[in-house]
């Protein structure tokens, strides 16, 4: 399984000739979804769902989109193709058996709506939490891509996640509003505080699950 890592939370995954794409928000780079046969939406805000990037793509291709139900009113006209899902559900998405956890966005302020989000469990070795920090508490996790910085987190916050989760390596995500100095920091943090191999892969980057 090959996964490249786009700008922000966006993640292709290449397996046995299927392509998966999670999150592709309007942050991350349009050719993301190229040749892309699957796309596994956490929630509803627009830097984890660019529905015109989405659009433009079905136009080209069909797709399909998995998320929490509530993304219909989101994608409008592209509801049609969205395959509702839930936490605990367990289906097969571009080839790649995936998981959903979850279910909840993290609180971001009490004035703000709480939106449905769910976390995938891709091929039972890469977790995508979304906006959130659910705790997968049923399987090990090799790989998880970490969120570092966003209006519902704290460092604090997501370096217990990262210890609670304990995986073999970590990846930066939901990074794409940090300047270089505020990236050093957060990794050079997360790196030292924690026992697991942590990096940050710079947008294009692929590797190895």
């Amino acid at each position: 399984m090959r996964l490249t890592k786009y700008t922000h939370s966006c993640i292709r995954v290449e397996h046995e000739g299927g392509v998966l794409v999670v999150d592709p928000g309007i942050y991350s780079e349009r050719g993301a979804l190229d040749g892309v046969d699957a796309v596994l939406i956490t929630h509803e805000h627009p830097d984890h769902v660019d529905v015109a990037a989405l659009a433009e793509q079905r136009d080209r291709q069909p797709v399909v989109l998995y998320g929490p139900a509530s993304l219909a009113t989101t994608l409008d006209g592209l509801a049609d193709a969205l395959v509702p899902v839930e936490a605990g559900t367990e289906f097969t998405a571009a080839g790649v058996p995936v998981r959903a956890y979850g279910g909840r966005h993290a609180v971001i302020h009490p004035d703000l709506p709480v939106v449905e989000n769910l976390a995938y469990l891709i091929d039972d070795v890469v977790y995508h939490p979304g906006d959130s920090f659910v705790v997968p508490e049923d399987v090990p996790i090799d790989t998880l891509f970490l969120p570092i910085h966003a209006p519902w987190a704290k460092f604090s916050e997501s370096l217990d996640f990262l210890r609670a989760v304990a995986p073999r390596r970590a990846y930066a995500l939901h990074d794409g509003l940090l300047n270089d100095y505020g990236l050093n920091v957060l990794n050079t943090n997360f790196a030292r505080l924690s026992d697991v191999d942590y990096r940050r892969l710079v947008p294009g980057t692929r590797i190895d699950a």
